[in-house]
Parts: C-alpha cells; structure tokens; sequence
C-alpha cells in the first residue's frame, strides 16, 4: 500500500468514526452568516463586544496548543483564523476536531471576534459543525503545486494549492465581463448564434465533425461564427456581439487550444478604421478597469495600450524587417527567389498571398512588442473582406499584434454577393488541390448577401490571449480552466 492508500485508508476511518458518533460526514447544508472576508471587514477596532459570526470553509491549517487549537478556514473570498477551546467546547466536541477533522475538511463555527496578541482577527469558536469529509489529502501548501501535468489535469488542486492561479481566473472573468460593458456601452447587441453547423465557415480552419442521429446529417462544430453574425446585419440588427467558443481541430500548443473563447463584433456603416478604433478604446478600457493602468507588463516588457496604436501596411512591415517590397514582387517565383536570398524558403506555399503571409511570420510578427495595427492584405488570403479599391489585390484588412501575440483579425466585409461567390469558388479550387483549411462554399449565405448588406465592420479577436496579456501569462493553458492535453 502506498502512502496515500494508507491516508486515504486513513481518512475513510475517520469518516466512520464520525457515523458512529452520529455526525453525519456529508450533510446537505450549511448555514452561514458571514464570509471570511466579511467577517473580518466586521470586526470593530477598540469596541467592547464584537460581531458573533459564523463562518464555513475548507481547513487549510492547524494548530493545536493541549487544551486550544488554533486553524483557518478559507472560502473563496479568503481565510479566517479560528480558535477552539476544550473548556468552550466540551471534551466531547473538542476531541471530536482534534481526532476525526484533517486537513481538507469542511467546517463551519460560530463565535465571537477577537484579534490575538498577533494582530490577526479570529472567530473564538462556541459552536461548530462538520460540513464535508475529504478523503484524500490535499497538496502540500508550503510547496505549493508545481507539476505541470497536475496542475493541468487536476486544476481544483492548482487553484486550492496556488492563490496566482486564482487570481488569473478571477482576472479572466472580470476580463469578459469588461468587453461586455464595453460593447454594451456602443450599443452592440449581445446574440447567441449555432455552435452546430450543417456548413462550416468564417475562418480558414479544419472542422470537428459530428453526426446527428435524428437528422441523418453530418455537422460541424463551430470555427467561428462570423457568417451567422452577419446575416444579422443583414436583418436589420445594426450592431451585435457574440462571446463564444468556437471550435478548431488543429494542434495543441502554448498559443493554440482546440477549443477557445473568441469574441466577434459587427457594425453596419462601419469599416475596418472603425474596428481599429474600437480595438484600441475597448483594450485600454479594459486593462484600466480590471487593472488600474493601461500600461502593463508582460513577459518583462512594458506596454502601453493607450491608443493609438501604431498603423502600418503589411508591405511597409516587411518591407522594414526583411528588405523585400512584396509590391516590387508580384509574381510568385520573383517573390520565392528575393525571399530565398534572405534564406526563406517559399516554395512550397501555394499561392502569392500564402507566400506573403509566411514572410511576415517569419521576419515580422515576433518583433510587434508594442499594439500595432497590420493592415492591408493579400486578397486570396482573405475571402469574407472586401477589396481596396485602389489595389484590388489587397483588402481592407487588419490584425493586431502585442507582444508579438496575434490577437484579433478585422475587415471591411465584403457585402459582394458576386464577388463572395466568385471567393468561394475560388476556395473550392484551393481545396481540390489539396489545401486543408479553406472556406466552402455557403449557398445559404450567398442567399442572405443576395438581400442586401450595408456596409460593415466586424472584428474577431481572442478572449483567451486577452487574458494571457492581461495576466502576464506565457502559455493559454493558464488561462483556460480545463485545457486539452496530450494522453
């Protein structure tokens, strides 16, 4: 038997022991006044009687002193000492805490506030209950929880063992609900559109298919639901918003997790200049009110979400980091020779755009520390955006990068119904040749353009790397609760 079968075995005793005498080891409810931090913002400096409270959490320590035992109880607002004694309690009631209670338990006590010679406000017990056995043993506080693979795979004990993990996960909650007022605040609708779709669409990612029984239908699980959103506009829903998952079934890294949070707004009579607006606003709003500052720290480096933001074409970009003018090299073999003298080889991109998408990851991206606005790409690299009207082989679109994160993509959509189709069919050939992540063609939505679009801007961004940057964290997997992992 190892040494947690033996605590185990252990613990399993003593939630027998408590049967026997009477003591219900699961019992249904609790019945509190106060929570930890209440109960300590009640305590009244230099009054002559203090608050009676009861309190309930799990017992994270303890303390015993022979005939008094002093431990804390915490909840998820905090943790509040609480002090026992034999002669207040009575053998009985006292001996059952010091015998049958471990660490891990719940408990709730009642009793009067007092500060110990210390300085800490303490609950002087007259009363406690048992609320719940835990039969194994829980992390080692003093070491904290380390292992990556535990801490993943069982984030209750990473959020019980290490208060920084909490914090991001309260973080990330306020985060959202930040955007949310945000986009309340211009008027944006919040909606809640499919997560099974019979077409898959509005980004370039491969699908998670499922099968419906009743339906005798393949599904897809949602990549994005921008095409959804913007049949919205189309009926008449002027400004709208989701927070959703959406849902791609690609690899698992520190930047990638197959399902996440995005968020995607859409603004009729808008364009891709508004969006970079409302980026800018929305981030530096958000940062101000979960954090207090709009410039923050990451990784070491300082940023500065103040807007605005940087503004700068894709060719000026890498035209500024790699010395090629993709301009000067329209043709796909005149840009695979300038890239190859710089050691890059593009060769096996299939298309210019796809070529020009590589150069900037390569040579641009890693370097866009401060918030950046990238705009101005190639068009078969972004069927749903529409053209520039100067140079119809670019669209009015822009992605935005922070500490060399790539956190959200935007256009002018392309409100075309000739032109969508034409960029589907399109796609369709790209697929047919052998390319896994393009857009199929959506009859259905050509149909909903065919009634007429005003013109919009919509915005797709990450709520997961808005939390990573607000938080200071490398890896998404910090910020998501229950990440995917490898076997």
């Amino acid at each position: 038997m190892t040494e947690t079968d033996e605590r185990r075995a252990q613990r399993l005793s003593k939630m027998e022991r408590l049967r026997e005498l009477g003591i219900d080891p699961f019992p249904p409810r609790a019945c509190l006044t106060h929570t930890a931090a209440q109960a300590l913002a009640a305590h009244v400096p230099d009054a002559e009687q203090q608050p009676t409270v009861t309190v309930a959490g799990r017992l994270v320590s303890v303390r015993v002193m022979g005939k008094s035992t002093f431990a804390h109880l915490r909840d998820s607002s905090g943790a509040i000492q609480i002090y026992l004694q034999r002669d207040v309690l009575g053998e009985s009631s006292y001996d059952v805490f010091r015998q049958q209670v471990d660490l891990g338990d719940f408990c709730q006590c009642t009793g009067e506030l007092f500060v110990t010679r210390t300085g800490e406000i303490t609950v002087r017990v007259t009363a406690w209950t048992f609320l719940g056995k835990a039969l194994r043993p829980l992390p080692e506080k003093w070491h904290g929880l380390r292992d990556t693979e535990t801490r993943y795979r069982q984030r209750y004990l990473d959020l019980l063992a290490n208060d920084e993990v909490r914090d991001v996960f309260v973080k990330r909650t306020r985060i959202i609900s930040a955007v949310r007022r945000f986009l309340d605040g211009r008027g944006c609708l919040e909606v809640e559109t499919p997560t099974l779709q019979p077409i898959y669409g509005g980004a370039n990612a491969r699908p998670f298919t499922t099968y419906h029984n009743e339906l005798e239908r393949t599904l897809y699980l949602r990549i994005a639901d921008e095409l959804y959103l913007k049949r919205l506009i189309i009926g008449g829903l002027d400004r709208v918003y989701e927070i959703a998952h959406n849902f791609r079934n690609e690899g698992v890294s520190t930047r990638h997790n197959p399902e996440f949070t995005a968020c995607e707004v859409y603004e009729a009579y808008a364009d891709y200049h508004d969006m970079m607006a409302l980026v800018e606003q929305m981030y530096s709003q958000v940062a101000t009110e979960v954090l207090g500052t709009a410039v923050i720290t990451y990784q070491g480096q300082t940023i500065d979400l103040t807007p605005p933001w940087r503004r700068i074409t894709m060719r000026d970009a890498i035209f500024e980091a790699a010395g090629i003018d993709i301009e000067a090299h329209r043709e796909f073999d005149g840009l695979v020779a300038a890239a190859r003298e710089r050691g890059l080889d593009l060769a096996t991109q299939p298309t210019w755009g796809k070529a020009v998408e590589k150069l900037f990851d390569q040579f641009v991206e890693p370097n866009l520390v401060q918030p950046t606005f990238i705009v101005d790409y190639p068009i078969d690299i972004s069927p749903l955006a529409k053209k520039k009207p100067d140079a119809p082989h670019l669209v009015e679109r822009f992605e935005f990068f922070i500490a060399g994160l790539e956190c959200g993509n935007a256009f002018t959509e392309l409100n075309d119904p000739l032109d969508q189709r034409a960029r589907f069919e399109q796609q369709a050939q790209a697929a047919a040749k052998g390319e896994d992540e393009t857009q199929p063609l959506d009859e259905d939505f050509i149909l909903a353009l065919e009634h007429g679009m005003p013109p919009t801007g919509g915005l797709g961004f990450g709520i997961d790397r808005m939390v990573m940057l607000l938080t200071d964290q490398v890896s998404i997997r910090e910020v998501i609760l229950f990440p995917q992992l490898r076997d």
